[in-house]
């Protein structure tokens, strides 16, 4: 088993020997941390997406002044 195996291994064992309402606790914890995560995800996929529309919009000659200020 990896060190990180042994990791998760104790934490589960720590979790399982909290009171219910810890665990409930817990899990908001965490489901927060990769919700949080997923959102930046997304945030960042969404950029991409829309790089080639803005790049038509802002590339040209009429934008270009404000590119100097």
């Amino acid at each position: 088993m990896s060190p990180e195996e042994v990791r998760v291994e104790e934490l589960i064992t720590r979790i399982r020997a909290l009171p219910a309402e810890r665990r409930e606790a817990v899990e908001r914890f965490v489901i927060g941390l990769t919700e949080a995560a997923d959102d930046r995800d997304a945030v960042r996929g969404m950029g991409r997406l829309a790089e080639s529309a803005f790049a038509r919009i802002w590339d040209n000659p009429a934008d270009a002044a404000y590119d100097r200020v």
